[in-house]
C-alpha cells in the first residue's frame, strides 16, 4: 500500500471548481484530507475490490483518491454538470488504473443501483448557506440505504447529529476525529485569501 502522503502528491494535480457555486457549497476537497480519509479507509479494508460511491463528487478529489487504491470501481455523483467535466479532465491527470463512472444527479435521490459491498465516501455540504440547513442529512440517508460502510465530511461539533442519525437509520459511528479544512476564497463574502475551518470525519458501519 502506498503511503498517505505519496497518495496526497498524486491528488496534487486535481483542478478546482472553475465557477464555484455558492447555493452548492462548492469549496474543493483539499488534497492532503482526501488522502486521509481514503487511506485510513483503506487500512480498513473498505476500498481494495470493492465498489465505492462519492456522493457530491465535485471535481472527483475524493472519487478519484479512492480510485488510486485498488476498488473494483468508482461511482462520482454530482449535479454540476460544470463539475463533472472537470472531474473528467481530472481523472485524466489522475490516470488512475481502477475504472471511474461520472454521473450528473442529485446525490439525495440516486438514480443507480450500485454493487455490493459499497463503500461511501463523501464531503457534503455542510449547510452553512441560507435555505441549505441540514443539508449533509439527505447525504447520510442515501449512505444509510445504499452502503455497508461510508466516511463523510462535516463542519465541527456534527457528532451529536451523525451517531443520532446512524443510530436511527441502522449505522454505528466506529470512529470520528477533528481535521482542517483548508478553504481558500471564492466568494464574494470571503475576506480573507485563505482560511482554515474546524472539521470532523466520521466512519459509519450500515447494516
Amino acid at each position: 500500500m502506498a503511503s498517505k502522503r505519496s497518495l496526497a502528491t498524486k491528488l496534487g494535480v486535481v483542478a478546482g471548481f472553475e465557477e464555484p457555486r455558492v447555493a452548492l457549497e462548492q469549496y474543493p476537497t483539499p488534497p492532503d484530507l482526501a488522502a486521509h480519509v481514503v487511506h485510513l479507509a483503506d487500512l480498513h479494508g473498505d476500498v481494495d475490490g470493492r465498489t465505492v460511491l462519492d456522493l457530491g463528487a465535485g471535481t472527483g478529489m475524493l472519487a478519484l483518491a479512492a480510485a488510486l487504491r485498488g476498488p473494483a470501481r468508482v461511482f462520482g455523483v454530482e449535479l454540476d454538470r460544470a463539475a463533472l467535466a472537470t472531474a473528467t479532465a481530472n481523472q485524466r491527470r489522475v490516470a488512475a488504473s481502477a475504472p471511474v463512472h461520472w454521473i450528473q444527479a442529485d446525490a439525495t435521490r440516486l438514480p443507480l443501483d450500485v454493487p455490493d459491498p459499497v463503500t461511501v465516501v463523501m464531503n457534503p455540504p455542510f449547510g452553512a448557506q441560507d435555505g441549505n440547513r441540514n443539508a449533509d442529512r439527505g447525504f447520510l440517508a442515501t449512505a444509510s440505504r445504499v452502503a455497508t460502510v461510508s466516511y463523510s465530511v462535516h463542519n465541527a461539533g456534527s457528532r451529536e447529529f451523525v451517531e443520532a442519525f446512524a443510530a436511527d437509520n441502522g449505522g454505528e459511528v466506529t470512529h470520528a476525529f477533528a481535521v482542517d479544512f483548508a478553504v481558500d476564497a471564492q466568494f464574494d463574502h470571503h475576506a480573507e485569501d485563505s482560511r482554515e475551518l474546524d472539521a470532523e470525519v466520521y466512519r459509519i458501519e450500515w447494516t
